[in-house]
Formats: structure tokens, C-alpha cells, sequence
């Protein structure tokens, strides 16, 4: 008896189209890590990257429980000696409101070259438009 393992000619990739409008934020990530990575599908295998493509759109209009607004901090570093920087949620949702579900689903996923590559079929966006039509997007309903 053989063993199948998956082949990245094998995977037929879909797209999703996800509205994030009234979503709680880590709710909404936990979901789209998992579609990005393929665990909703019956080949998934942790050494391939068998997910989908997801759009993310309405990112502005995230929802987040407690105090987070003002309490939750977001921090890189510039390379200089010194260049800690920080920003509140409420600030990065005003000034870049796609960044903080990218960095919330970029949490979610393996820290390996692997999960990089998966994480560039995340597309995310502050509105309702995307350029991704053509792709033909079927929607995907978040409870």
C-alpha cells in the first residue's frame, strides 16, 4: 500500500473574500490563519503550503473587546541603536487599519520561511474595494 502526500501541483488554489466589518479581531484571525494555512482541507500537510488565497476588506471597522483600543501596544524596531518604536491599536487603526489584522493572522502562523510564503496570499484592505475581481472571490461568512 502507498502512501499520497501532497504535491503543489495537486492543490487547487480558491479565493475568499472576507468582510471584517463588526468582527472581533482575533476571531476573525484565528479563521483566516486557518484557510491561509489548508487545515480546512482533507490534503493538508504541514510541510506544504496547501491553503487558499484570502481578501480581508472593512479592515477600518474591526472590533476588539475590553480595553485593547487604548491598552494594546504594537512595537518594531527601527535598526538603530535606541529605535524601540510603539504605537497604540488606536493610532494603527487610524493611520494603517490593514496592518493590524495582517500583524494579528502573521501571529497565528508558523515562523518558518513556509509560513512566509503563506502569508503572501493574505490581501488586506481598509475598504470595500479590492482589485482581485477577476479572481472571482466566493465569500466567506465569519460568526
Amino acid at each position: 500500500m502507498k502512501t499520497w502526500t501532497v504535491r503543489p501541483g495537486d492543490i487547487e488554489r480558491k479565493w475568499h473574500i472576507v468582510d471584517a466589518q463588526d468582527l472581533i479581531l482575533g476571531r476573525l484571525a484565528t479563521e483566516v490563519a486557518r484557510i491561509l494555512r489548508g487545515k480546512h482541507r482533507p490534503e493538508f500537510s504541514t510541510y506544504a503550503d496547501c491553503g487558499d488565497h484570502v481578501i480581508v476588506i472593512n479592515a477600518e471597522k474591526i472590533k476588539v473587546t475590553g480595553k485593547k483600543e487604548t491598552d494594546k501596544i504594537y512595537y518594531h524596531h527601527t535598526g538603530h541603536p535606541g529605535g524601540l518604536k510603539s504605537i497604540t491599536l488606536e493610532k494603527q487603526r487610524a493611520e494603517y487599519p490593514e496592518r493590524v489584522i495582517e500583524s494579528a493572522v502573521r501571529g497565528m502562523m508558523p515562523k518558518t520561511p513556509l509560513g512566509r510564503s503563506m502569508l503572501k496570499k493574505l490581501k488586506v484592505y481598509a475598504g470595500e474595494d479590492h482589485p482581485h475581481g477577476a479572481q472571482q472571490p466566493q465569500s466567506l461568512k465569519l460568526a
